[in-house]
């Protein structure tokens, strides 16, 4: 690798000023403001377009190509930031001084130490399972020290804040429920802050629960690798950050600078996007005052479905199959043909290229360099890309997403294809701890609808 870490900056800017130009017709959104509920809007089937509640957390902006962390953007965030100080931004809403920052490594190291939950899992075949069912059963694992939420004599914290799971509308009147939906939104003046009660719901609803994920999920994704491979376990080692930790632990060998920079980007890019799947779950399951632990769970859970994760690993695949660039031409006509769907292109949100997507395609490039097998899959990339682009991308605005080049780059860094989702969720958490910490602040159950499309008055016939 020729290239230097100090280049890496200047690498994610020039993607920066590219976005910029490529989207500088787009209009810029307005300016965001609380908004008076309920509010209208269009909602398509699986609750697309929905309005589920407001955030501050994170945005995304389709036609601009826009993520956006508390206000900051994402290729700042890359180009400056490290993925400890996103974290951190993500869970306070403000960019941490210098000591608030090295004690929140502090305690993400310590908590990166999890040989008890590692214990546990390992009385599981977890070398039978898969690293994501691994993970949802460690992450279960890892509230086990505060047991005693699950005991007969616990109960569950009451809230001031509306949440019983009552229909607000007259459910049995067809089609669309009454004439007049009763809400039971508090207006702002005499809504109450959320206040704790008798059970120290705090222990699971904090920031000590969510630097506990954040850092322990990286462990047991690491542990069970490791096990995959045939090898034991390592614990995190003391001085590194928390990317040249997470490869330590993963492949047994302290990364180079380079190697741990571009890692700290990757879980920078992945650490929020909006209200996909696993964020929805992980706020469902939050909003029922279920602890924070169930609630990462649940989202590990959503995240491990093939319609959510696992495209980075299928994009692998198929540069493999394709096997060089001069390949690609056919090999596109033939899925063409096939009408089949080509991994790692397209995306619900973004009209314009992924930002990600922007930053990670160099940094595959850069890890690529001296390694001829490592170069010889890039340059297949490059040309899939090309190639789709040009049959697909002006009409359909088919551009590459994060998945593309993201499976490239761990490949690079050491990580087996089995890892690849794990490492969005080892990423991801930062994002889901933070919006359910957000959303307890006004927490109300999710209770949507179904339109009921069955029968009335049918008359039952016994089986005799």
């Amino acid at each position: 690798m020729k290239s230097g870490v100090h280049e890496l900056q200047s690498i994610v800017l020039k993607a920066a000023e590219k976005a910029k130009k490529e989207t500088i017709n787009e209009p810029a959104p307005e300016t965001p403001k609380k908004q008076k509920w309920p509010i209208s809007c269009t909602v398509g089937p699986g609750l697309e377009g929905a309005i589920a509640c407001e955030s501050s957390v994170g945005y995304v902006n389709g036609a601009k190509g826009w993520l956006v962390y508390r206000g900051y953007n994402i290729f700042d965030l890359c180009a400056y930031s490290s993925y400890e100080e996103t974290c951190y931004l993500l869970l306070h809403g403000k960019t941490p001084k210098k000591d608030e920052l090295a004690q929140f490594k502090e305690r993400l190291f310590d908590y990166t130490k999890v040989n008890n939950v590692v214990r546990r899992l390992l009385g599981f075949p977890i070398e039978e399972m898969s690293v994501m069912g691994a993970l949802r059963l460690g992450t279960n694992l890892m509230r086990s020290r505060y047991s005693d939420f699950d005991m007969k004599q616990a109960s569950p914290a009451g809230f001031d804040a509306v949440g019983a799971d009552e229909d607000s509308f007259a459910m049995e009147t067809v089609p669309l429920g009454s004439n007049h939906a009763t809400y039971e939104f508090k207006p702002k003046k005499r809504r109450k802050k959320v206040k704790l009660k008798k059970h120290e719901f705090d222990k699971f609803v904090g920031e000590e629960a969510a630097i506990s994920l954040i850092a322990g999920i990286s462990a047991i994704i690491a542990a069970v690798s490791r096990v995959h491979n045939g090898k034991l376990p390592l614990e995190p080692l003391p001085g590194l950050s928390h990317a040249a930790n997470l490869i330590y632990m993963v492949t047994g060998r302290k990364p180079t600078p380079l190697e741990e920079r571009v890692m700290d980007i990757a879980l920078i890019l992945h650490a929020d996007h909006g209200m996909n799947a696993s964020t929805f779950a992980t706020l469902v399951v939050g909003s029922t005052l279920a602890d924070i632990y169930y609630s990462v769970g649940s989202g590990v859970a959503a995240l491990s479905g093939p319609l959510h994760g696992g495209a980075n690993e299928q994009v692998m695949k198929n540069l493999r199959e394709i096997g060089s660039k001069e390949n690609v031409a056919e090999w596109v006509n033939k899925k063409t043909a096939q009408k089949s769907k080509i991994a790692g292109f397209g995306h619900r949100v973004y009209k314009a290229y992924d930002p990600r997507a922007r930053i990670l395609g160099p940094l595959a490039a850069l890890l690529s360099e001296g390694d001829p097998e490592k170069k010889k899959l890039f340059q297949t990339a490059v040309e899939l890309e090309r190639a789709v682009m040009e049959k697909f991308g002006e009409e359909k605005k088919l551009f590459p997403n994060v998945d593309f080049y993201s499976g490239l780059v761990y490949s690079a860094l050491g990580f087996d294809d089995e890892l690849f989702t794990p490492m969005f969720a080892a990423s991801r958490v930062a994002g889901w701890t933070s919006r359910v910490l957000e959303y307890m602040d006004n927490n109300r159950i999710f209770r949507p609808r179904s339109l009921y499309v069955g029968e009335f008055n049918k008359k039952y016939t016994p089986p005799d």
